[in-house]
């Protein structure tokens, strides 16, 4: 069984497209062979600056010959209905066969596709490849038609096997495919010739070029590492950085030089970003100081002088572009010492959202959200406030303009040059976070305040214009901030009435939408939301005070503010099950829970599902879950065929067996033992009192006949399982919770 080796050879194609590249060529030639019908041991791609190649091992010498049968019109049918079924078999009436069929007799046609030698099916499925390649960017060059992400110059393809290597016959747009390829385009930029895998990377090696992606980085990063740690330094670890560097170099030669001294008192941040952005530069830190005092730059040259003259050319672009990040940390350390006043100004004219209005009127949006939070995760509300005020002033910075990744950041730098406590300082550089799923969560409570304000306001603010995630597209991270208000919620064991506060911001975000509500109208309906705690209650206190007065716009809010909270809270509730699922809670328990009052307190719902999960997998909670579904099972049927619903409490006078009598004694203790315990929001507590139903439960459905033929027994004893359903629903909708 032959192996096939590719290469498609050309201009540099950028870092960034190399390993989806790769996987793509993969794809579409694996994809393509199987088919046509050949099939194959394993396949894989390999990416450099230069090239794309691929391996295919054991691939079956030829596509086998197939026969199918197909069934055709009727031999009676239309002329035109037979000449359309010729034409798609390829066949004559003669070749065709009648046979009897449940309507008459019938055309059949059995087609034989003759089986095609490896190298004419590899040609085929080549060519196509690379005239139909995704590159999110491509480009044609001289006369021809071919489009790809930089100029072609060769291809190689060979099938290897026990007799030798032969190049498949394929030419694309004036390219003629062959066996040979070049090296490394400054150290060995000859032609070789190869004749199968093992081959053509040893010969690459020699030319001076590491084919595999994986071997570049592992070798940058063991010998800049090394390098630093002879000299008692460390590399500040950077993965992307490493992936996007690993794909610029065929040869990689790791060089450590100098920062200048004059610029070793910027922030380590700010060092770190200019060199990662402006020259792909790894950080060198010293641990001792936590500075950053040297870079590694990974060379594509193996040179006379060791790297000395192209390390001093690094070091004169760096010191320029550092030159320029002084300038800016100067001039920003100039303002923030000042206040940071002329930033806060400068933010009234830069526009959040065109129906949201500005930053600085989100920051007053966010501020006054943040002093209503700050209660309840033990911040001081008037720190929360002046946190949530300067937290984006760095908005307005040089630097931020620069490096907008240093935004949060630099703003904890600037609020301690002003002189703001620590709180703050470290409030506007957590209120981002967190990020992502593996970002850190605040944990200081100002922090907390500001980040759920924050995440709350933007929330807010985008249902309140109704501007929505849809399907995959999520254009202002929406998804993202509803699961950073869980984590910061869970995280923390933060009680939050978040229909409140939404339904308080969604009011502040239409008033900021370009709406004519009044301001008076507004305020007066915030301060009544505050106090009610309930939209409907406020807006209706608000209506009857201002009698006569009240706007189209307020009245518009009676619906539209419910509509809008309800919506969004349905969309944390969607969220918080995607998160619950990843920590190994089932839907189905997730949504019993939902279906309990007070969902809209997703730390305490998240604590309840997470105790109905726990208990479920038990075996009492096993079984008292089927229990239950078959008392719920013959009251509902009883219900439906009755026409009447057995909610009145059993009577204990009416019990026959003793396990009847259980029964009502475990109920009567577990109603009063479970009440207390989700009064007390003390899930596992009426988990296990619940447990302790599941014996009685068994026993009463072994020992007792429910439809007995006693009416009045038979009616005390659906009552009876009336209440097992209602005692069991006190924790969680468990009719929600699949069998």
């Amino acid at each position: 069984m032959p192996d096939l080796l590719i290469e498609l050879f050309s201009e540099e194609i950028p870092a960034r497209m190399q390993g989806r590249a790769g996987a793509d060529l993969k794809k579409l030639v694996t994809d393509g062979l199987v088919e046509a019908g050949l099939t194959y041991a394993s396949a894989q791609a390999f990416s450099t600056p230069r090239r794309l190649a691929l391996t295919v091992e054991g691939l079956t010498a030829e596509s086998p010959t197939v026969t199918e049968e197909r069934k055709g019109p009727r031999t009676d049918a239309p002329e035109k209905a037979l000449a359309g079924f010729l034409r798609s078999t390829g066949l004559t009436k003669d070749q065709l066969e009648a046979r009897d069929d449940k309507k008459g007799q019938v055309w059949f046609a059995r087609i034989t596709k003759q089986g095609r030698p490896a190298a004419e099916i590899v040609a085929e499925v080549l060519e196509t490849s690379i005239r139909t390649f995704p590159w999110p960017k491509s480009m044609r060059w001289g006369n021809g038609s071919l489009r790809w992400v930089r100029p072609l110059h060769s291809i190689l393809c060979v099938l290897n096997d026990e007799h030798g290597s032969t190049v498949v016959p394929l030419t694309v747009d004036g390219i003629v495919a062959g066996n040979t390829t070049c090296g490394h385009r400054f150290l060995a930029p000859g032609p070789f010739a190869v004749t199968g895998f093992d081959d053509y990377v040893s010969g690459l090696k020699r030319a001076h070029v590491v084919l595999d992606p994986a071997e570049r980085a592992e070798a940058i990063w063991h010998d800049a590492t090394t390098s630093a740690f002879a000299q008692g330094l460390e590399v500040v670890e950077d993965k992307g950085l490493l992936a996007e560097v690993a794909g610029l170099v065929e040869w990689p030669v790791v060089l450590m030089g100098e920062i200048g001294a004059d610029f070793l008192g910027l922030p380590p941040e700010v060092l770190k970003t200019s060199m990662k952005e402006h020259q792909k530069f790894f950080s060198v830190r010293n641990p001792k100081t936590g500075r950053i005092e040297k870079f590694v730059t990974v060379a594509n040259m193996v040179t006379v002088d060791n790297g000395a003259t192209i390390l001093a050319g690094n070091q004169k672009v760096l010191s320029a572009r550092l030159s320029d990040a002084r300038f800016f940390w100067e001039n920003d350390l100039r303002v923030a010492k000042a206040g940071m006043q002329p930033w806060l100004e400068a933010l009234d004219k830069v526009t959040f959202q065109n129906k949201l209005g500005s930053q600085k009127a989100r920051i007053d949006r966010i501020a006054a959200l943040a002093r209503e939070i700050a209660p309840l995760v033990g911040a001081d509300p008037d720190t929360a406030e002046k946190a949530a005020q300067v937290a984006k002033a760095d908005l307005s910075s040089e630097m931020v303009y620069e490096f907008p990744e240093l935004q949060g950041t630099m703003g904890r730098y600037y609020a301690e040059a002003a002189g703001l406590s620590p709180e703050i300082a470290a409030a506007a550089e957590e209120h981002y976070s967190p990020l992502g799923p593996s970002d850190d969560v605040p944990t200081a409570p100002i922090s907390v305040a500001v980040a759920l304000a924050d995440k709350l306001d933007t929330l807010a603010g985008f249902w309140a214009i109704d501007e929505k995630p849809t399907g995959s597209k999520d254009p202002f991270a929406l998804r993202r901030a509803a699961l950073g208000v869980i984590r910061l919620l869970n995280q923390n064991g933060v009680r939050l009435d978040l229909a409140r506060h939404v339904a308080a911001q969604i009011v502040r975000a239409t008033h900021a939408a370009g709406e004519t509500l009044a301001e008076e109208e507004t305020m007066d309906l915030l301060n009544e939301i505050a106090d009610h705690g309930v939209f409907g209650a406020a807006f209706e206190a608000v209506k009857e005070r201002r009698s006569g007065v009240p706007s189209s716009e307020f009245l518009d809010l009676k619906n539209a503010v419910p509509s809008a909270c309800d919506d969004l809270l349905g969309f944390f509730h969607d969220r918080l099950k995607v998160h619950l699922r990843d920590e190994g809670i089932r839907h189905d328990v997730i949504d019993a829970c939902l279906a309990m009052p007070g969902n809209d307190d997703l730390m305490l719902l998240a604590k309840r599902a997470a105790a109905l999960s726990d208990f479920l997998k038990t075996e009492d909670g096993g079984n008292l879950l089927q229990g239950f579904k078959r008392a719920n099972n013959i009251l509902t049927q009883a219900e439906e065929a009755d026409g009447v619903s057995y909610e009145y409490g059993p009577d204990r006078k009416f019990a026959e067996t003793d396990e009847e009598r259980a029964l009502f004694d475990a109920l009567d203790a577990g109603e009063s033992a479970i009440s207390t315990a989700i009064e007390a929001e003390d899930f596992a507590s009426a988990m296990a009192s619940m447990a302790s139903l599941r014996a009685p439960i068994d026993a009463f459905f072994e020992a007792v006949q429910v439809n007995t033929d006693n009416g009045i027994v038979r009616r005390n004893r659906l009552n009876l399982l009336h209440s097992i359903r209602e005692t069991c629903l006190k924790v969680a909708d468990l009719r929600c919770v699949e069998g």
